[in-house]
């Protein structure tokens, strides 16, 4: 008898303990139920003293830290079980702010908070865009032959080029539209909504990808010749990350150049890379590859020779 209530104490406690979870109810919450099951299993005073008291000071979050956090994140170091992470990535990570996410994943957001952001608008060119060209593709395309024809007809391709779709993010001053990102959004949400691969093919060539780094980082030369293609369509992108062990995971992918000069006194990459699952490579006369940087000899930069 005695076991079968200990036995349902437990049960009962853990339950109330998952439904509490699920709620989001204060961490006192789970010390007074530890505290009721220990008493209604007959526990000793003095030991659900010290039990309730241990369980109190969790309460503080520096204590948390110390004596969870701190020594798990260590071992895992230590045992060198996080990627690294490059100058690029952390870069990534710090850049913005947590915005509406933060509400939406916190469990309980707060939509009066949510409703009180200031949301961008698409201007008249881009909801003239969307209402246009973009409804336009969508008519073309029929989800049930792309799958079955493992491509979209030459029609639709032929309006990729007109509409200049690959080149939403492509400044103006290029041949591109200049659009903003919520633009981009609306037009790739739109165009995914009728054909999932219409709207990675889209999505693809205005986000990571030749365009973007050229944007950002390419010279002059480069930006005057590539960009106006890109928008054109006659330069089909792809961006290569994804290889055999590794995919968003760019930290533990084993793609590599090595910098080098040779005899004539040139410095040269050499490339040893294997990659898969790239959208669009079939088509691609473009591609952006992602690998790890070494320059040994510090022909290039100095930051320890690897970027």
């Amino acid at each position: 008898m005695l076991d079968y209530f200990i036995q349902h104490s437990i049960l009962l406690g853990s339950i109330l303990a998952l439904v509490l979870i699920y709620f989001g109810v204060s961490y006192w919450a789970y010390v007074v139920i530890a505290g009721l099951v220990l008493q209604s299993l007959g526990v000793a005073t003095n030991i659900i003293v010290i039990v309730v008291g241990v369980m109190s000071l969790f309460v503080f979050s520096f204590i948390r830290r110390f004596v969870f956090a701190w020594p798990a994140f260590t071992t895992m170091k230590l045992l060198k079980f996080l990627p690294t992470i490059s100058k690029t990535e952390k870069e990534a990570i710090e850049a913005g702010s947590t915005w509406v996410d933060r509400e939406l994943f916190s469990g309980s957001p707060n939509f009066k908070t949510i409703l009180n952001y200031d949301y961008s608008q698409l201007t008249k060119e881009e909801q003239d865009y969307l209402d246009g060209p973009v409804e336009e593709l969508c008519k073309s395309v029929n989800d049930w032959d792309v799958y079955q024809n493992r491509d979209f007809p030459d029609v639709v391709w032929d309006m990729f080029a007109k509409g200049r779709f690959f080149g939403l993010i492509i400044p103006k001053e290029y041949g591109g539209l200049g659009f903003s990102a919520r633009a981009n959004s609306a037009i790739v949400g739109k165009v995914s909504s009728r054909s999932t691969p219409l709207g990675i093919t889209v999505m693809v060539p205005n986000s990571l990808g030749p365009a973007e780094l050229l944007i950002h980082y390419g010279t002059k030369s480069q930006k005057e010749y590539y960009l106006p293609r890109l928008a054109a369509a006659k330069e089909i992108p792809c961006f290569a990350l994804t290889e055999p062990n590794a995919g968003s995971d760019a930290g533990a992918m084993t793609s590599s150049g090595v910098v080098y000069k040779n005899k004539d006194g040139k410095t040269y990459i050499r490339l040893n890379w294997d990659k898969r699952y790239i959208t669009l490579a079939a088509k691609a006369t473009l591609r952006g590859l992602a690998f790890k940087w070494y320059d040994p000899e510090m022909g290039l930069d100095s930051n320890n020779g690897l970027i």
